[in-house]
């Protein structure tokens, strides 16, 4: 099971949380959140995925962030439709000329993912994720609530007992360390859970986070 650390701001604490070897490091850029990411990224593990969340942002943005600061994934928190991911997807994997950009896109080296956010409460309709099929790399799904994203509780993993698809999905919203019987316990099923998404409730304040509490969350949750 792979580790996702979101909402991350602070060079110093940057580098702290890669010490304990997560999977990826998220970086938002969505200017209505309180960890909105503006500066630089210090020199990371090339082990250490940074990926990049956007909510409704325009391709060309999204574009200039993955070269700016070598993103390996992408995460879509906003209401994009499966035909602007596919159109994502191709951008990011295209060596030649694409008819929405006139440019041949030459700086990719290899396949950046694609994630595609789905929020749930206390029910979802399943149907939504169908036309994303085949098209986004993973579904990512987080807590229904006023934020988009980091709104500190869960929703109801039940849910997720009549999920449909093969395709990977990375559990997220409100997990924290009072989470990890939850978390074993639907780590024994057979969804296809691909990794686990961590973020406000390992916060000291929005965008820093306590490398004490993860690294218990880590011992704890992923096999050694």
């Amino acid at each position: 099971m792979k580790l996702k650390v979101c909402g991350m701001k602070y060079q110093e604490n940057m580098e702290a949380i890669a010490s304990l070897r997560p999977d990826y490091l998220g970086f938002i850029f969505y200017d209505k959140s309180p960890r909105n990411f503006e500066g630089e990224i210090p020199k990371l593990s090339s082990e250490i995925k940074k990926t990049g969340v956007f909510v409704d942002a325009s391709i060309d943005f999204i574009i200039e962030k993955v070269k700016k600061y070598d993103f390996k994934a992408v995460q879509l928190h906003g209401n994009e439709s499966a035909e602007y991911c596919q159109n994502i997807k191709l951008q990011l994997v295209h060596t030649e000329p694409v008819e929405w950009n006139t440019e041949p896109v030459e700086w990719n080296t290899e396949p950046v993912e694609v994630w595609k956010v789905f929020s749930i409460k206390d029910e979802f309709d399943f149907a939504l994720l169908k036309p994303y099929e085949g098209v986004v790399d993973y579904f990512l799904f987080d807590t229904k609530g006023k934020e988009k994203g980091g709104n500190g509780y869960t929703f109801d993993w039940k849910v997720l007992e009549n999920y449909p698809s093969s395709t990977p999905f990375i559990l997220s919203g409100g997990i924290g360390l009072e989470e990890i019987d939850k978390i074993k316990s639907i780590l024994n099923t057979k969804l296809p859970i691909h990794g686990i998404d961590v973020n406000s409730k390992f916060e000291i304040k929005p965008g820093l986070k306590s490398i004490e509490e993860l690294e218990e969350f880590i011992k704890l949750v992923i096999p050694a």
